[in-house]
């Protein structure tokens, strides 16, 4: 949206940062840094003409291209398997919600741990994380019964050992 970019541009501008250019869709995006070579790029997750996850490929390529520019992508929404993909690639890297950033001062934190070689990712998205975890958690299915084997396992004892100890057969272990 141009006046996000607009937005961004000044601010960023404001607190010393040199603003390399501004681009509003993927393809002018990749131009740019292909030329320009920021040392950071703002990407929005969603950019023209689909407005589905153009932003996010580029910053993929983008992290393929010049490895050692920042990206920071910007997003309305929590979309967990596009920001695990980017954060994966390591360092310098970012996902925040663009609702979430409500204190200018953390914004600009953010950009300078992205600079300095850091990663940021937003709460919302550490709390999906964890909840998306619990839901496809494997243990999840065992019985009460069946967690003491496997931590009796886990402690190395055999299955007569176990069984033993639970007052069960081997074969029931």
């Amino acid at each position: 949206d141009i006046l996000l970019r607009e937005g961004l541009a000044s601010l960023c501008e404001r607190v010393g940062y040199q603003v390399a250019g501004q681009a509003g869709d993927a393809v002018r995006l990749l131009e740019l840094v292909d030329e320009e070579r920021p040392e950071l790029a703002i990407v929005d997750i969603r950019m023209p003409p689909d407005h589905s996850t153009e932003g996010l490929k580029a910053a993929r390529t983008i992290r393929e291209r010049h490895p050692d520019t920042g990206i920071l992508v910007l997003s309305a929404f929590v979309e967990v398997e596009d920001a695990l993909e980017l954060l994966a690639s390591g360092r310098k890297v970012g996902y925040l919600l663009k609702g979430r950033v409500t204190v200018v001062d953390e914004f600009i934190e953010a950009l300078e741990r992205i600079h300095r070689g850091g990663s940021v990712v937003d709460p919302s998205l550490v709390q999906e994380l964890f909840s998306a975890q619990r839901r496809d958690d494997p243990l999840a299915h065992l019985s009460a019964r069946e967690r003491e084997v496997l931590a009796l396992m886990a402690e190395g004892r055999s299955n007569a050992g176990i069984g033993r100890r639970l007052w069960v057969t081997e074969g029931t272990v």
